[in-house]
């Protein structure tokens, strides 16, 4: 059986929307990480919405403004300061759903075997995300009983993920392959995770 085929038999991803963060600043990039191109499509966005638009009913970006040259919903940011917690605020206040799967525009090699077991992983927490080598702080389930942690949380410009996950019920499941989880932070990180993509095909 394959990937895809398997993961049809889990009818509760279909319930969960999925927000991919796109409003980062991308400082160590040096340039926007969500608009570099990335395998077979324009931009590292546009990838990450193609592949994982079969897989959810419901599938947004966030982005402090609507940079996208192709057709999506977009939960646009209502802060100037570059806060993956002020994002999470953002998000959980307008998503209607208990829980949302959140994942980063730059890490695009997270399966969706790993997003399954995340997701099955969480129900009875508040948080569920992933670790490998390290924490994988924005990559898994938050649900949005956690948003007067956040509030409280931002109040004290407070604005540490690590924070947040300690303050509330976290489960962290481990996974194996680091490089699945790879994170494009530098030019290094582009490379690598297109050459991966590329041997994978």
């Amino acid at each position: 059986m394959n990937e895809k085929n398997s993961f049809f038999i889990q009818g509760s991803l279909h319930e969960i929307p999925l927000v991919i963060l796109c409003g980062g600043k991308s400082s160590r990039m040096k340039e926007d990480k969500a608009l570099l191109p990335f395998a077979n499509s324009s931009s590292l966005s546009h990838y990450q919405y193609k592949r994982l638009f079969p897989y959810f009913q419901n599938i947004y970006l966030s982005s402090k403004i609507n940079k996208f040259d192709f057709d999506c919903e977009v939960l646009l940011e209502q802060s100037d300061i570059y806060s993956p917690l002020i994002a999470l605020q953002s998000i959980l206040e307008k998503i209607e759903a208990p829980k949302v799967f959140i994942l980063t525009v730059d890490t695009p090699l997270v399966t969706i075997t790993s997003i399954t077991k995340l997701i099955e992983e969480s129900r009875t927490f508040d948080i569920c995300v992933g670790q490998t080598e390290r924490l994988h702080s924005l990559t898994g389930v938050f649900s949005k009983s956690i948003l007067p942690v956040i509030n409280k949380m931002l109040v004290s410009d407070m604005h540490k993920i690590g924070y947040l996950l300690k303050s509330v019920n976290t489960k962290i499941v481990d996974f194996k392959n680091d490089d699945e989880f790879i994170n494009l932070n530098h030019q290094e990180d582009y490379t690598r995770a297109k050459e991966l993509i590329k041997s994978s095909l």
